[in-house]
């Protein structure tokens, strides 16, 4: 059984935060402002994963009035988000994200994106897209005052352990 989600995350560009996109900071005057490293193209990824497999959204797992979470690395929660999927199961097949700025440039960035991402998500590179767009100038994003993200993943469902590997009807 395949399932397929999607996942959406913007945040407001603020003074005195670190810029950090796909577990990447990036040099620029402005950062993302949240509770964790505020890094929407990997919050937009797990939304896609735990919607996938159906387990809610990554405000119910890591709640942004947690202390625990302040200032976390979005790589951690989306490794754990992967063994959330694991427990329950599913394997990730493929990610397609898209990064929506103005600024700065993301192609230099890319590829170590998409190395951080397969390594969280523990699959080959090549099951990884991160891409890039702008808003030509409109909306809040084209106006550099957020940074948003889009994902869709597919996940495959993982037969249980045991001799044959088949479910029980």
């Amino acid at each position: 059984m395949n399932r397929v989600g999607i996942g959406y995350d913007l945040h407001r560009l603020v003074e005195d935060r670190a810029l950090v996109l796909g577990g990447v900071e990036i040099d620029h005057p402005l950062g993302l402002e949240g509770h964790s490293d505020a890094d929407v193209l990997l919050h937009a990824l797990a939304d896609a994963l735990l919607g996938a497999a159906c387990l809610g959204d990554i405000g119910f797992h890591f709640p942004p009035g947690d202390e625990h979470y302040r200032d976390i690395s979005s790589l951690v929660l989306l490794k754990q988000v992967r063994e959330k999927l694991e427990l329950n199961r599913w394997k990730v097949v493929n990610a397609d994200t898209v990064i929506i700025a103005e600024a700065p440039r993301m192609a230099p960035h890319i590829e170590a994106m998409r190395e951080n991402i397969a390594d969280a998500l523990a699959v080959p590179r090549g099951a990884i897209s991160v891409k890039a767009t702008t808003t030509e100038g409109f909306g809040i994003c084209g106006r550099e005052e957020a940074i948003a993200a889009e994902a869709v993943v597919l996940l495959e469902k993982q037969a249980p352990p045991g001799p044959t590997g088949q479910e029980a009807e």
